[in-house]
């Protein structure tokens, strides 16, 4: 059975994220599991854009394709400057840096298992 706006599972939404990432080549892609840790979502993926014109880009195409295809209707956060945008999409909390400000807030460090080592997907 094909994925729905009411079947899509965190998993469905997850994957769809990531390839959304993927083809708009957003880099160093991490997602990280939040089940059983936050209540803020079930996964939380973080990745990286050249500059601010593609952050925005890769963010919004993001949301738009999540529109279309699930019936998601996502907050969106940062959009206009450009520098770290917040996409909420209920299921999966999206994040998309500049390279420099990614290296500044090192949010994957706040939510990796100690010891762990972000790997890209």
């Amino acid at each position: 059975m094909a994925a729905t706006p009411k079947n899509a599972t965190s998993e469905i939404l997850l994957e769809a994220i990531i390839n959304s990432l993927e083809d708009d080549k957003a880099e160093e892609i991490v997602q990280i599991d939040l089940r059983g840790k936050s209540s803020i979502g079930d996964y939380m993926v973080v990745c990286s854009g050249r500059s601010s014109r593609q952050v925005a880009a890769i963010a919004e195409k993001l949301v738009d394709r999540l529109k279309q295809d699930y019936g998601r209707h996502c907050r969106i956060e940062g959009k206009e400057t450009g520098d770290w945008v917040l996409i909420d999409t209920g299921d999966v909390i999206v994040h998309v840096f500049r390279p420099e400000v990614r290296e500044f807030y090192q949010i994957e460090k706040m939510w990796l298992p100690a010891g762990a080592i972000a790997s890209g997907v």
